[in-house]
């Protein structure tokens, strides 16, 4: 038995959105019954359980925790079995249409990558649904200054052609170039990333195009004013230029805490999912007890 199914009791559904067949895993602790609940949102090219499920079975301050997969990710699939491209709009409106299946009007909300930036977006647009916020390494919030940030939409952009290529394990390796150019390259490990992202290309495609769109029209210093108590989780050996930012944030944004993870990057949720527990168990004995 393992310790996800020692402390929760985990089940498996379904939610019909249009053409959208989405997935989502319900954990119900054993032994917590404090009425908390949160949301949990993973990144471009992966699904939720391999996002979250090591942190999952560490966390002790929530009575039910909802792991979706996103569309084109995960086991979320369209009918037709299509890869069609989608806006950042239509994540944002997939979580609310979950959020009403669950009948939730208030939650806690974590999101890693893009599931970080949909995270953003629902607490600017659903702001008395979201209590406490988790992001790690979010979309968009990525450099200090905005144009560097906009600037790397093109090297994704690269990226995204390549996906849609005959040669699509070429993009995903300059995908890691790119959104973690000092990572520590482990063969094994990096093979399994490869893997990981491999499993749904034309998906993760999609999904890195959406940010791409997405960093167009959105306004991130708006995006930003409108959030309310926030951690956000980078790891150490991502640019300077990131942690500078979230470091500029949690001195100028009311209840924002920033936390940087030691020996790793970008996937620090892989890597670290121990330290990223401790950080939420201890925001949650903080504000929960």
């Amino acid at each position: 038995m393992s310790l996800v199914d020692k402390k929760f009791t985990v089940e498996k559904r379904w939610l019909a959105i249009g053409q959208l067949r989405c997935c989502f895993y319900i954990y119900e602790s054993n032994s917590v019954a404090n009425n908390r609940r949160m949301l949990m949102l993973h990144g471009a090219g992966v699904a939720g359980q391999n996002t979250w499920s090591n942190i999952v079975s560490m966390l002790e301050g929530w009575q039910t925790i909802v792991v979706p997969d996103l569309r084109g990710m995960g086991e979320t699939v369209e009918k037709s079995g299509c890869e069609s491209a989608f806006g950042i709009q239509q994540l944002v409106d997939d979580l609310q249409c979950l959020c009403s299946e669950l009948n939730w009007v208030e939650f806690d909300l974590a999101g890693y990558s893009l599931g970080g930036l949909v995270s953003l977006l629902y607490k600017q647009q659903y702001p008395q649904q979201v209590a406490q916020q988790f992001v790690l390494e979010p979309g968009l919030l990525d450099r200090q200054l905005w144009q560097d940030s906009q600037a790397l939409r093109t090297l994704y952009a690269d990226v995204v052609e390549q996906l849609r290529s005959r040669d699509a394990r070429a993009g995903v390796k300059y995908f890691l170039d790119t959104i973690s150019p000092n990572r520590k390259s482990i063969a094994s490990v990096e093979e399994l990333a490869i893997q990981r992202l491999m499993q749904r290309h034309l998906g993760f495609a999609n999904a890195l195009e959406c940010v791409n769109l997405a960093a167009k029209n959105i306004d991130r210093q708006q995006l930003v004013a409108a959030q309310g108590k926030m951690v956000s989780i980078i790891g150490a050996l991502s640019v300077p230029s990131m942690h500078a930012y979230h470091q500029q944030l949690a001195a100028q944004q009311q209840d924002w805490q920033y936390y940087s993870i030691a020996g790793t990057d970008h996937s620090l949720p892989y890597q670290k999912p121990r330290q990223i527990a401790r950080i939420f168990n201890a925001v949650a004995a903080a504000q929960f007890s």
